[in-house]
């Protein structure tokens, strides 16, 4: 019986071109990539894969081929991130990384990336995008969902109108979007703040009153205020399912790998739990 033969999971690559400290904590790296292809959202990820150093690696690189041929220590740490800008006509792909010295994997490799060097990817995923149907546009964020809003704000059809919270460390790491809605960007500050992150985020839309007509909603971020906010905009607000886009992209206190492990987790309990 023959062994059958890896799958083909060949990753993208992209170069780094340049590189840009937006803010103090925020690094942008514009990589020449000619395999991106555009889905046509302003929330459209990808999956970063980190190699291990010293680990030798097929390439281009196949992840069925790792998965086949290497120890589970041995494959490349991935790490999800939102695109910031693609220019088709340059293929150049634009990623943003929220830096905080040596914690992590993907903040200290933009911090170090130079022209030339090489980062694998797959994807793009994303759903969302403004529409021109709705009324208005609500986005809420934090640092994470920066990349995203930027995207969604420079993407909002002419004379669109879109009430923006975003919360940040303090005003050094604000950023400014350009773009043809009309936009009301309100930045909180965490620096001198007390309470859970997010509080101040939760509470602004709690306290906001909608303006007239439908509302396409988009909320991402860290996952308690998230999921604090989903309760309200569906339990409250009464807004349906296919106005809000709401994504928890990471957890206080713990790494992806641990937040995708608990988003997994409670994935299957709720299927355990609907068919019973």
């Amino acid at each position: 019986m023959s062994t059958p033969a890896p799958r083909n999971r060949r990753a993208k690559l992209g170069v780094v071109l340049r590189t840009e400290r937006v803010t103090p904590h925020m690094i942008r790296v514009v990589l020449s990539c000619d395999e991106f292809v555009d889905n046509g959202t302003t929330d459209h990820y990808v999956k970063l894969l980190f190699l291990q150093p010293g680990v030798e690696y097929p390439e281009p690189l196949d992840m069925g081929e790792v998965r086949e041929k290497l120890p589970s220590e041995h494959w490349p740490t991935m790490r999800t991130y939102t695109v910031r800008a693609w220019d088709e006509s340059t293929k150049e792909l634009t990623i943003d990384f929220v830096h905080h010295g040596d914690e992590g994997v993907a903040g200290p490799w933009a911090a170090a990336a130079q022209p030339g060097d090489k980062l694998w990817f797959n994807g793009p995923g994303g759903a969302y995008a403004p529409q021109e149907t709705a009324a208005w546009h609500l986005l809420v964020g934090d640092e994470s969902a920066l990349p995203a809003i930027g995207a969604a704000i420079e993407g909002l059809p002419p004379g669109a109108h879109a009430k923006v919270f975003v919360e940040v460390e303090d005003e050094t790491e604000e950023q400014k979007f350009s773009g043809s809605g009309e936009v009301e960007l309100t930045y909180l500050h965490r620096a001198g703040m007390t309470g859970e992150r997010g509080d101040g985020l939760v509470e602004l839309v709690e306290a906001l009153e909608f303006p007239a007509g439908d509302v396409q909603v988009f909320v991402h971020g860290e996952a308690g205020f998230v999921l604090r906010l989903r309760k309200h905009l569906f339990g409250e607000r009464c807004l349906a399912r296919d106005q809000v886009s709401l994504s928890g992209y990471w957890r206080l206190g713990k790494n992806e790998d641990g937040w995708q492990a608990e988003k997994a987790d409670t994935a299957r309990k709720e299927r355990e739990a609907a068919g019973n």
